[in-house]
């Protein structure tokens, strides 16, 4: 998926612990209007990755998949996170009939689990996250898809950047 612009990079993930904290790495590296997919099956990570996010940016309270409401709204230190699951639409059109494609065209950040449920109305990824099951733990592997994305990879890896 990424185009000429893109950047890619690794992490084997030994536990939660380590999710989580590249979830906080990840949080400095943000820039509004990001679209991040999350990519996995269930039980990979993607939540646990968000909830890195939101605990870096100052969130205390719950984070859970938003499994059966689509969408968890943060207004969280400098931005607003829009958290969303559409592993349960049975069709892409749900996504418009939901009118969440709204959420997409501002400068809210948006992490989408099971993005492909909401294609092809779904606006296109800045980054893609995928996180797979490898040698008990996780690998994670980011890739930029956008100037923007090449961007927050940049700053992901080297925060100085």
């Amino acid at each position: 998926m990424p185009d000429d612009k893109g950047l890619a990079l690794g992490a084997q993930l030994g536990d939660e612990a380590a999710t989580l904290a590249l979830g906080a790495r990840f949080a400095a590296a943000l820039a509004p209007g990001l679209v991040v997919w999350l990519e996995g099956d269930l039980g990979s990570g993607k939540t646990t990755l968000v909830r890195g996010v939101l605990r870096a940016l100052g969130h205390t309270g719950a984070v859970k998949s938003p499994t059966y409401t689509l969408i968890e709204p943060y207004v969280v230190s400098r931005i607003n996170l829009y958290h969303f699951d559409f592993y349960r639409l049975s069709s892409p059109e749900e996504f418009l009939d939901a009118g969440l494609d709204e959420y997409f065209s501002g400068t809210g950040v948006c992490f989408v689990e099971w993005p492909r449920q909401a294609e092809p109305y779904l606006a296109k990824p800045d980054v893609v996250v995928a996180l797979a099951a490898q040698d008990g733990g996780r690998r994670a592997t980011i890739t930029a898809t956008t100037e923007a994305g090449s961007t927050c990879l940049k700053r992901l890896t080297d925060p100085a950047n």
